[in-house]
């Protein structure tokens, strides 16, 4: 039996076992199957790793895409560069990262793009802002990071204004806020000067519309959820998993 799983905490709101059974049953793969291991801390993957020889394949979700790098054998080339893994190859006891991430958010994101000077704006500096911040700089595209707490290189909430937000059209959410169960949380976007010329993506797809999407919506805005990336980066997953020269 090929086992595959998803590593993270909480996984309640997890769409990789539906999808990926799904997919072993459409397709006949009857020597695979998908759990999920749900760590509290993630020094129990070394447990998992004892306990688990049939592994051949993880996918990593918050909040441990950057903390799982020390507990692996070795990053592919794009990984060691965006700092961030959301997909494990496992081959002869060897646990090597991957980040999918980058397939599914340019391919997703490249069709909302608009004709004039695009800018971005990147709400979190957590692990998922990683793989934004790297398709944004492969495609050329300015951005500013907005974070809650003060970090070098990035802007508070409340520094948003409209001289900002004039400058900047694309908006792109990589917290948990607005993610089930937790439906009534938002970043605190000043909407007052948010009109139909920018362009919302929520890397959240549970709820498939989150309240900034909504409130975003309502004001003309073009939204995008996370649901149509996360496809992606699951059969790019896949894909590493089967191919011999990964």
């Amino acid at each position: 039996m090929r086992k595959f799983g998803l590593i993270g905490f909480p996984l309640s709101h997890s769409f990789s076992k539906k999808y990926f059974e799904e997919k072993f049953q459409r397709d006949r793969l009857n020597d695979c199957s998908y759990s999920l291991f749900e760590l509290k801390q993630l020094n129990d993957i070394i447990d998992l790793r004892l306990s688990e020889p049939n592994l051949v394949g993880l996918n990593v979700t918050i909040p441990y895409k950057q903390s799982i790098i020390p507990y692996l054998d070795g990053l592919s080339d794009r990984a060691q560069k965006i700092g961030a893994v959301n997909t494990i190859k496992i081959k002869d006891g060897t646990w090597i990262g991957h980040n999918t991430d980058i397939h599914g958010f340019q391919q997703t994101l490249e069709p909302l793009l608009k004709a004039k000077k695009n800018a971005a704006l990147i709400l979190g500096s957590g692990g998922a802002s990683l793989a934004v911040k790297y398709v944004l700089e492969q495609l050329s595209i300015p951005f500013c990071i907005v974070s809650r707490t003060e970090k070098e290189g990035c802007i508070l909430y409340n520094q948003l204004n409209a001289s900002i937000l004039s400058k900047y059209n694309i908006l792109i959410n990589t917290t948990p806020l607005g993610m089930f169960p937790h439906l009534l949380e938002m970043p605190e976007i000043p909407f007052q000067f948010i009109n139909s010329s920018h362009v919302f993506y929520d890397l959240i797809y549970n709820p498939e519309l989150t309240l900034l999407l909504k409130t975003a919506k309502d004001r003309g805005c073009v939204v995008k959820n996370g649901l149509e990336m996360l496809q992606i980066q699951a059969e790019k997953s896949w894909e590493i998993w089967n191919d011999d020269n990964k």
